[in-house]
């Protein structure tokens, strides 16, 4: 026993400092995404139960809309996860800082205009006509938009705390900021279930108020502690900085806006040709297989910055070791997920209840085979963001959001396909993760080619 012990602890300990900061925050991020995991298995039917499945599926439409607006952040986020990184990694703390007050202080700017905008142009838009939904409830669904944008401008500027703790490879501690905030909402379902009726409203409240106020108490917390020397300064803000940030952050803002078309319109396509209810059931087949999918990402987010640090540091043997064990484990996750989509009938039924949601042979099977393809190109399109090689992948962005929106028509309209059709759409449209993003990696990594090919 005290062997196997000792080679686990060996496991966490020897190697590269790189590897081992990765091993460690993949194992905490373990511990985070299975209590995450939990919480969201747990939320899901009794959010359902609490306001009904086509209720249910209003709230995720409005969800979707709302994230449309993501596209104000304008990439600058991410295009501060990879300067922040590079400013770190040459021993500049101010130059870190001032990325850091910069972002804060444009992306404050931005979104409360956005926000300003968005509460006048809300009281002339008849959410029932856009939502194809009973004219009684366009007041209600109102009230819901407000308060859900409400909440997407205040987190896209609270949440660069959770980018900082990325670009420093501790993506545990972004994730457990994101899962105090579940564990409060889920908390608040449970006092509205013993408290009130179903209400869209209250529902609103209570799922987005508490990731709010998590993230103000950590904003507080880490940057009085582990960030203070980056804490935002208005002394710090230097808007002939911002300059960087934009023209790494226009790069991602395409790739952001490509992203949103082909993840957040899938709802509202879905809720016009087909109706709310099979919202529900198109998020619930994408909840079931994305579980596998989050326990990817816990292996792949320390990558990104990682490589962003190795590249800088000419360190390509460790970069081409760590796309081989993300190979070996890519054959780990499709056997998993061909136990899931076994189990899939049975796993919905114990999960939801029976006959509560309707979810077809043929929408599990396409949502099992576009979890696979996103887990594969994976690790090849965190590597190129982390070495900012983004210009193929924004071409291909700049176009593939047409493929998808014209390919899921086509297949609705033409060929009669029910719900999975959006499945099949995503499968398509993301040529670039499953084609050309392995093809630059090899270019890049193995064959040491510049051009157009590390831009």
């Amino acid at each position: 026993m005290n062997r196997y012990i000792q080679i686990i602890l060996n496991f966490f300990t020897k190697g590269h400092e790189r590897s081992i900061k990765a091993k460690k925050n993949i194992l905490a991020s373990f511990l985070v995404k299975g209590l995450s995991i939990a919480i969201s298995l747990v939320l899901v039917p009794l959010t359902i139960n609490y306001i009904n499945p086509s209720r249910y599926g209003i709230w995720l439409t409005v969800s979707s809309i709302v994230g449309w607006f993501v596209f104000f952040d304008i990439g600058l986020t991410q295009g501060l996860r990879n300067k922040f990184a590079e400013a770190k990694a040459k021993d500049n703390n101010e130059l870190a800082q001032i990325y850091v007050s910069t972002t804060y202080a444009i992306l404050a700017i931005i979104f409360f205009i956005v926000w300003i905008i968005f509460l006048i142009v809300n009281h002339f838009l008849n959410w029932a006509n856009i939502l194809n939904i009973s004219e009684s409830m366009r007041s209600e669904v109102s009230i819901l938009v407000i308060i859900v944008f409400t909440y997407f401008c205040l987190q896209f500027v609270l949440k660069i705390i959770s980018t900082l703790f990325l670009a420093n490879q501790q993506p545990a501690k972004s994730s457990l900021i994101d899962v105090i905030g579940q564990l409060f909402s889920l908390i608040f379902i449970f006092i509205l279930i013993k408290t009130t009726e179903g209400s869209l409203i209250n529902l609103g409240v209570a799922l987005c108020a508490s990731p709010i106020l998590v993230l103000v108490g950590a904003n507080v917390f880490f940057f009085n502690g582990e960030f203070k020397k980056y804490r935002p300064s208005f002394t710090k803000i230097k808007f002939s900085y911002a300059k960087d940030l934009f023209n790494l952050g226009l790069i991602f803002f395409v790739i952001q806006i490509a992203g949103i078309i082909q993840f957040q319109t899938a709802n509202i396509i879905i809720a016009r040709n087909f109706g709310t209810a099979d919202v529900t059931s198109y998020n619930i087949v994408l909840k079931y297989f994305g579980v596998l999918d989050m326990i990817s990402v816990i292996f792949l987010m320390p990558f990104w910055s990682a490589s962003t640090e190795a590249y800088l540091k000419n360190d390509i043997k460790w970069i081409k070791n760590a796309v081989k064990n993300y190979n070996r484990l890519n054959i780990i996750w499709v056997i998993i997920s061909c136990v899931m989509f076994i189990l899939s009938e049975n796993v919905y039924r114990l999960w939801l209840g029976e006959g509560k949601v309707i979810i077809g042979f043929y929408l599990s099977f396409w949502g099992f085979l576009f979890i696979n393809v996103k887990m594969f190109y994976g690790k090849y399109v965190y590597l190129l963001n982390g070495i900012n090689a983004l210009r193929l992948q924004f071409w291909a962005c700049l176009i593939s959001p047409l493929i998808y929106i014209a390919v899921a028509i086509m297949l609705i309209t033409y060929f009669k396909m029910g719900v999975y059709a959006l499945f099949v759409a995503s499968i398509i449209a993301n040529f670039n993760g499953y084609f050309l993003a392995p093809l630059q990696y090899h270019m890049v990594i193995n064959k040491n080619k510049k051009g157009i090919w590390i831009k």
